[in-house]
This record gives structure tokens, C-alpha cells and sequence, in this order.
């Protein structure tokens, strides 16, 4: 059990010693700059393209869920009759 103990410890250090030596580039500013600016783009939006997608596709699903439970209701309102 110890040695199993002993063995992880080694391990844990040898990722977190080699994962130390590759700098990662600070990009908080960047982005600080590109959200701050004042240029009329929303918020939701100042990402680009990705964003623009998100955004389209998260609207394009919510109204087609909001059509599917009215239309849901509408059905569940009016039965069909049994002959």
C-alpha cells in the first residue's frame, strides 16, 4: 500500500513538474479589450462568428420549441373523438 502511495506521488510530480515548463500565453487582456470596446456590437455577439452561430442557433431552437408545445396544447385541448 505504501509503495503504491510512493508511486503516485512520483507521478503526480512528474506531470506537474513537466506541465510547468510550457507558458501559456495570457490572452485575459486581449479579450478584456475586445469585449470593453464600445462599437454598438452586443455583448452576446463581440466573439465573431462562433457567437453570431450560438446565437442564431439558440433563437432558431427556442422558437421551434415554443411552436411545438403550443401546438402540443392546442392537440392536448381539443380530444379526438372516440367512434
Amino acid at each position: 500500500m505504501f509503495r503504491h502511495m510512493i508511486a503516485f506521488q512520483q507521478v503526480a510530480r512528474r506531470s506537474v513538474s513537466s506541465s510547468i515548463r510550457r507558458q501559456i500565453e495570457n490572452k485575459v487582456p486581449e479579450k478584456q479589450k475586445l469585449f470593453q470596446e464600445d462599437n454598438g456590437i452586443p455583448v452576446h455577439l463581440k466573439g465573431g462568428i462562433v457567437d453570431a452561430l450560438l446565437y442564431r442557433m439558440t433563437m432558431s431552437l427556442t422558437v421551434l420549441g415554443v411552436g411545438y408545445v403550443l401546438y402540443e396544447l392546442v392537440k392536448a385541448s381539443f380530444p379526438q373523438k372516440k367512434v
